[in-house]
């Protein structure tokens, strides 16, 4: 596989935003039915009092934040959050712990049983738990995970701006723990912590050159928390949302690009030219870990709006949603 560059990025960040939408979505429909959104519910199984320090992260014991600190969950809360998230749609269960790294003994037995909860009612199990060893990796695997979710946030050269107790290069060991011992990856990053569109392409850039490519990518907008180093930052633009989602989907044609969180702040216009431009995953439910999500009845018409959109005439309903969106169709981004 030929590496993406920095470059080639920043051209398509610089293409007329209907050009670029319409680029993407000619190569999503190569590569997946149309559509075909996958639905991701995500519970936090064990909050806050995280050692890291993460600048925009509510969890970390750094910052004087409302948040409801909680232990590690017990597993029959899991099943029967895992068995309301199948009833009402979701076909993968997501769950987080704010640990720096998963600790061997009770920490891992317990979401090894986790694991097997959600797998017997027949969903895929993805978790994020922090760092994972080799042979932590391979006993997940074991217990039936399908997903590891470990994102890289942000370019190298601006992580270490926002986080100082981990590198860049230990998320990137933990990916390839999980990678080697055959479990999907799932990792992405966050746009809105007042990084540059520089850093942004670099981001990609990384992520589109593991080998292989992420099975998901969450393309997160930051949800300022107060309390937070970052509750000052502004919210990202929607079409900033836009360009990075249909981006990662012009080069990484296979992943399953997430619209992740900060989708709250995102009009139904916005979130319908994510879809057309290759979005084909959401959280779905009412909350994310520590921020509110989107109305679950709200997503449901989306959807079933987008699949009544791919059996008409695209190309001419995203110049409508254009329209709707926005004065401009061309799109200048300045670096």
């Amino acid at each position: 596989m030929n590496k993406i560059t920095s470059e080639q990025i920043k051209n398509l960040f610089t293409l007329p935003l209907n050009e670029l939408i319409f680029k993407a979505r000619e190569i999503h429909k190569k590569n997946f039915e149309d559509g075909d959104v996958q639905l991701a519910s995500l519970i936090s199984i064990k909050t806050g009092s995280c050692p890291e320090d993460c600048k925009y992260c509510p969890q970390s014991a750094h910052y004087n934040v409302n948040l409801k600190k909680e232990n590690l969950i017990d597993v029959s809360e899991v099943k029967e959050a895992a068995k309301l998230a199948k009833k009402n749609g979701a076909n993968r269960f997501c769950m987080g712990a704010a640990w720096k790294k998963l600790r061997d003994g009770k920490d891992i037995d317990a979401v090894i049983e986790m694991i097997k909860e959600v797998k017997s009612l027949d969903l895929e199990a993805c978790v994020t738990l922090g760092s994972i060893t080799k042979d932590q990796a391979e006993r997940l695997k074991d217990a039936g995970l399908d997903a590891y979710n470990h994102n890289i946030d942000t370019s190298p050269d601006y992580y270490k701006k926002i986080i100082t107790t981990r590198t860049f290069d230990e998320r990137l060991e933990t990916i390839q723990n999980a990678r080697q011992a055959g479990i999907s990856v799932c990792s992405g990053g966050i746009i809105g912590m007042g990084e540059s569109w520089n850093d942004r392409a670099e981001m990609l850039r990384v992520l589109a050159n593991l080998e292989p490519q992420p099975e998901s990518v969450p393309i997160n907008a930051l949800v300022p928390v107060e309390g937070t180093p970052l509750q000052n930052q502004k919210i990202v633009e929607p079409e900033e949302m836009i360009i990075m989602i249909a981006t990662a989907r012009i080069i990484m044609p296979k992943s399953r690009i997430r619209l992740s969180a900060g989708r709250k702040y995102l009009s139904s216009e916005t979130q319908m030219l994510c879809l057309l431009s290759g979005a084909n995953s959401i959280f779905y439910g009412d909350s994310l870990l520590t921020t509110k999500n989107n109305d679950m009845q709200r997503d449901k018409e989306l959807i079933k709006q987008f699949k009544q959109i791919n059996k008409s005439n695209s190309k001419e309903l995203i110049n409508k949603y254009l329209i709707i969106f926005t004065d401009k169709i061309a799109s200048t981004v300045n670096y």
